[in-house]
């Protein structure tokens, strides 16, 4: 297994991330291994299921089990993304979406699947949604490495001082009390988002080749993350803004990550089945207010569960 290099400081990650090369630091840390079986991929490099194969899958999804592998078996992900387009920094930045402490909270309830899901559970399900592709088998490689990364990670995060888990980011988004905008958001959208992700949504692409991937991904398209993601529902997708975005300043209000969140999920992207969909959330009552697609376990209309308000959702369950 190749050495991990030693973790760059602030001021080069924010610069790796400029060039394109979102997400590249490594753990400083003893990598714990977890052989499973190994494979040479299509660059001649033995792939074993360790952490440091994991921290790679994060970082260079695309590459590495994207649409456009030239072994078809390795096509897992069916859209251009990496999971560190919205894990940054390969998941070490704190904060949402962070995976810093995300293996300790495996096994858990899972209420979109009805049952106890495992970590192994969770990362399929990111790949058939936000990466619109297909399950990872649960004894391969790649699945073994994700987890043994993140279980690296979690373990490294869980013996840092209190101090460097410090989680710098603006108040928490607290949601408000009307329908989501849309048409306001569009205007958000074209002041605080368009310069990284393109006044058409399209991302900013690494180079001509697809595998390289983009530097500031697609929000919507043929390329990104499908309905049935996390992020089209707009009460985490606003948390996540708010959080993050822009890049390296988020500076936006709750309205405006609300509306920008509406405007961004509001536009065409790839569809799972709805036969498919159906079978989420088999106890409607667990299922997300602001979940946009049907079957509901309420009387209010899908519009209000996509856009909003969701304060009466909320309040009818909780009466209920």
């Amino acid at each position: 297994m190749n050495q991990s290099p030693s973790r760059p400081s602030s001021g080069l990650v924010a610069a790796l991330v400029v060039t394109g090369v979102l997400g590249l630091t490594a753990l400083a840390a003893t990598w714990f291994v977890m052989y499973d079986r190994a494979r040479t991929d299509d660059a001649g490099v033995q792939a074993e299921a360790t952490a440091e194969y994991g921290r790679r899958l994060i970082a260079q999804t695309n590459m590495l089990i994207g649409p456009d592998h030239p072994d078809p078996e390795m096509r897992f992900a069916g859209n251009r993304l990496n999971c560190g387009s919205c894990h940054l920094q390969t998941g070490e930045m704190t904060g949402q979406l962070s995976l810093t402490e995300t293996y300790q909270k495996y096994p858990r309830y899972s209420g979109r699947d009805g049952r106890e899901a495992d970590l192994k559970d969770r990362i399929d399900g990111c790949m058939e949604r936000s990466m619109n592709g297909r399950v990872l088998p649960r004894d391969g490689v790649e699945l073994n490495a994700m987890v043994a990364y993140i279980k690296a990670l979690s373990e490294e995060f869980a013996a840092m001082p209190a101090m460097a888990k410090a989680i710098n980011e603006p108040s928490p988004f607290r949601t408000p009390e009307r329908a989501a905008s849309p048409e306001a958001g569009r205007d958000v959208y074209a002041e605080k988002c368009a310069l990284c992700h393109g006044r058409d949504g399209l991302g900013l692409r690494a180079s001509a080749d697809p595998r390289r991937g983009y530097i500031f991904p697609p929000l919507w398209g043929d390329d990104t993350y499908n309905n049935g993601a996390g992020m089209t529902r707009v009460i985490t997708a606003s948390r996540f803004i708010k959080a993050k975005m822009p890049f390296g300043k988020p500076d936006l209000t709750d309205d405006e990550a609300y509306d920008v969140a509406a405007f961004i999920n509001a536009q065409p992207r790839p569809m799972m089945s709805q036969d498919r969909l159906n079978l989420d959330y088999p106890d409607k009552s667990t299922k997300p207010v602001d979940s946009p697609y049907p079957p509901f376990g309420d009387p209010f209309p899908a519009e209000q569960h996509k856009f909003g308000p969701f304060q009466p959702i909320e309040a009818y369950y909780k009466k209920k």
